[in-house]
């Protein structure tokens, strides 16, 4: 006993060397083979559809785990890790991917964000979609949820590439792929983005259809701003056509007599009905303040701005609704803009007649009733008349030569008196006023042209 135990005293400390060299010479003959087996089985599974692929080799023994798409991918997969030489034993640890029933898949936009949810059917699609949204929706963050899954039916990608197209033109919404089944939900970006994306859906692949539509049009907006500073009146927003483009132009000619017209409108689908009748008696009111804004949203009307005195704001506040089409709504906050100061005769003269040098009255033709397009420069006549306090105001009517001299007299006379019934109404003293007609006899311009004729139907405000 004690010999052993001196025996080993004397060669253990070189048995621990020789261990460790056994062990070095067993790893350093099996690591390289391992590691060649393991890069060799993995390049053989490069032309194969796998998800989660992890090959591991002990020896010469291969233990292949994946997530195939189909049994026929997992049966070639394991084929090929047997078929490399020098693999002993294939431990096969693949399955399915899971099967989704129905098979969907989702595009959902918000403020934020675009992300892509449900089912892809291969890893390469997968990327495809996610890539084809980023190219399509520039700038916007994509968000990438969606899971692998067997189940896709036939044309899958091209249909959900045609949808993803259809993103760039929501505000925010949802468009789920159930199976062969498209649903939309959500707000179109613009005006005429709703009709594009019906259009677009057309083109779905074959056995494709539309269970719902639920995009929702944006509000079909008109603005109008009226700037004195600027002398300007600027139009914004959409119009359905250009005959409805060019019938609002004129309107705005009409009632607006001296502002400058900054036109930014653009034609679009989706006007409510009534649309043009609407915004030219929404013009209307607007000519009628001294600076404001009107805004049309669908079939509401928003009008705000400062009447040019008491009694006209009350009448735009009063009139705007019941001038409106069936079935549209009016809102009118009119503040009376302060009285400016006064001036004398002599003064009130002058602006008078730069006033009707910049327009005229106009009257149904051939009668004495005021046309509606002239109400922005009587309000703006009257404006000039409360200033005047002392000025007395002769309303004088006029009349080209046609017709017979009498009845030129007596239409004059009664325009000239409905001129000055309108001031009255307005707040001018009656004492003030004398309505006069001079028919014909006072032309300012040959009467052997149009456009001679026309200058001499006229009212004109004198200052006595």
């Amino acid at each position: 006993m004690n010999r052993l135990a001196s025996w080993a005293r004397k060669w253990w400390p070189g048995l621990i060397p020789l261990v460790a060299l056994w062990i070095a010479a067993i790893w350093n003959g099996t690591a390289p083979l391992e590691a060649d087996l393991a890069g060799r089985a993995t390049a053989a599974l490069k032309d194969t559809v796998l998800d989660k692929t992890s090959i591991a080799v002990s020896g010469r023994d291969v233990k292949l785990s994946a997530k195939a798409f189909s049994e026929e991918g997992r049966r070639s997969a394991t084929s090929q890790v047997e078929a490399v030489t020098g693999v002993r034993l294939v431990n096969d640890n693949t399955s399915l991917i899971p099967e989704a029933k129905p098979f969907v898949w989702s595009i959902e936009r918000d403020v934020v964000r675009v992300t892509l949810g449900g089912d892809a059917p291969l890893p390469a699609i997968k990327s495809k979609l996610a890539e084809a949204a980023r190219a399509a929706l520039k700038g916007t963050e994509i968000s990438d949820r969606m899971t692998l899954a067997r189940g896709a039916p036939p044309r899958f990608d091209n249909a959900a590439l045609l949808l993803i197209d259809q993103v760039s033109r929501l505000k925010d919404g949802k468009i789920v792929l159930s199976d062969t089944s498209v649903s939309l939900t959500g707000m179109a970006r613009e005006l005429g983005n709703r009709e594009a994306i019906q259009a677009a859906l057309k083109n779905l692949p074959e056995g494709y259809s539309v269970k719902e539509n639920a995009i929702k049009a944006p509000p079909y907006v008109f603005q109008a701003n009226k700037d004195p500073v600027a002398n300007t009146v600027t139009l914004a927003g959409y119009v359905p056509d250009n005959n409805v483009h060019a019938a609002i132009v004129a309107a705005v000619g009409r009632k607006f007599f001296s502002e400058k017209l900054v036109d930014n409108l653009k034609a679009s689908v989706g006007a409510p009905q009534g649309f043009q009748n609407a915004a030219v008696a929404a013009l209307g009111a607007l000519s009628r303040v001294s600076t404001g804004s009107l805004v049309i949203s669908d079939r509401e009307v928003k009008l705000s701005g400062d009447a040019l005195y008491a009694v006209a704001a009350d009448q735009i506040k009063g009139s705007i609704g019941g001038e409106l089409p069936q079935g549209w709504t009016a809102k009118a906050e009119v503040s009376v803009k302060p009285v400016a100061s006064a001036v004398d005769p002599t003064v009130c003269q002058q602006l008078f007649f730069e006033l009707l040098g910049k327009a005229k009255i106009r009257f149904d033709s051939g009668k004495a009733t005021i046309d509606k397009d002239s109400m922005g420069l009587l309000d703006k006549l009257i404006e000039t008349a409360l200033r005047c306090p002392t000025a007395n105001i002769e309303v004088a009517g006029h009349t080209d030569s046609d017709g017979d001299s009498n009845g030129n007299m007596a239409l004059s006379e009664k325009r000239a008196q409905a001129v000055a019934d309108y001031l009255v109404k307005a707040g001018l003293p009656t004492d003030r006023l004398k309505a006069v007609g001079y028919g014909s006899t006072q032309p300012v311009a040959a009467n052997d042209t149009d456009e001679g004729k026309a200058k001499n139907r006229r009212i004109d405000f004198v200052v006595k």
